[in-house]
């Protein structure tokens, strides 16, 4: 054997042997980081109309989380097990919303935050409130658009209402700081499926199905899922605007960004910072 060779190095014969080793191996957390790196700058320098309409368009299919909820609860048994599979409703909005590649703010309290770590300047602070600003929003205004077509058509039957209702009320009723506490697993684990995506080589849905269904079966509070569930109340008069804002949107708006930002991001980010090329 030669000083230059590596044990085992033998075993691999071809170019297409190497590829699938490769492949097999899978990426490392550096380049994992780099892939989010890379997408965060390229969230960064949308436009704002085009930030402003994926994210009403989020806003309005991550409604079906809560109607996936909502339909599983109508029709199942009143049984120990039924929560268990009625949460596999709650993974439709979101596998719509991120296979759809459409602006979801708990997606972006990773994404985006991570070119302003390897910065730290104020531009890309800047750029980073004004895509949060705008996609936040826009979930907003997509959540109550859906909601209120929920709420004041006749498109839901009264069992399948009421359980919305239902369902709504109890999302929306925790006391502010368990809505708080409850946003931060959520916020980790949206972020999750952020870092894993780039590794899942084509298993997106089953990640996806599994980490949000875990969201919902956790009794986690998600910020742009839950302003469908406000909405729907709301609109209908069965939640006052103040105790929708202060009691709930708020606290687990901050929830979720401590999940995903404080926690998720800045523990990936000190896993790979000895790699990082200091200039």
């Amino acid at each position: 054997m030669s000083e230059a060779q590596i044990p085992g190095e033998d075993l691999i014969q071809g170019e297409c042997e190497n590829e699938a080793v490769e492949e097999a191996t899978g990426l490392s957390p550096r380049l994992v980081f780099e892939t989010i790196r890379r997408n965060g700058e390229e969230e960064l320098e949308r436009p704002v109309r085009a930030l402003w309409w994926s994210g009403i368009a989020a806003g309005l299919l991550i409604s079906f989380s809560v109607l996936g909820k909502a339909v599983f609860r109508t029709h199942l048994p009143d049984a120990n097990w039924s929560p268990l599979v009625e949460n596999l409703g709650y993974s439709l909005g979101f596998l719509m919303v991120i296979l759809g590649r459409m602006q979801l703010f708990t997606e972006n309290t990773i994404t985006t935050v991570v070119p302003v770590m390897l910065r730290c300047d104020k531009a890309s602070l800047l750029r980073t409130a004004r895509l949060w600003g705008v996609v936040l929003a826009a979930n907003v205004v997509g959540a109550f658009l859906i909601a209120s077509f929920f709420a004041l058509t006749p498109v839901l039957d009264d069992a399948l209402h009421a359980s919305m209702v239902e369902i709504s009320k109890h999302a929306t009723g925790m006391p502010p700081f368990i809505g708080m506490i409850s946003g931060i697993p959520s916020g980790i684990l949206i972020a999750a499926i952020v870092w894993m995506l780039p590794s899942t080589q084509h298993s997106e849905i089953p990640l996806i199905v599994i980490f949000t269904w875990l969201i919902a079966a956790g009794d986690f509070t998600h910020i742009v899922a839950g302003s469908v569930e406000m909405a729907f109340l709301i609109v209908q008069g069965m939640l006052p605007l103040g105790q929708a804002v202060f009691g709930f949107f708020l606290p687990v708006l901050i929830g979720n960004v401590i999940g995903g930002t404080a926690v998720f991001t800045v523990l990936t980010y000190a896993q790979i910072k000895p790699e990082i090329p200091q200039k």
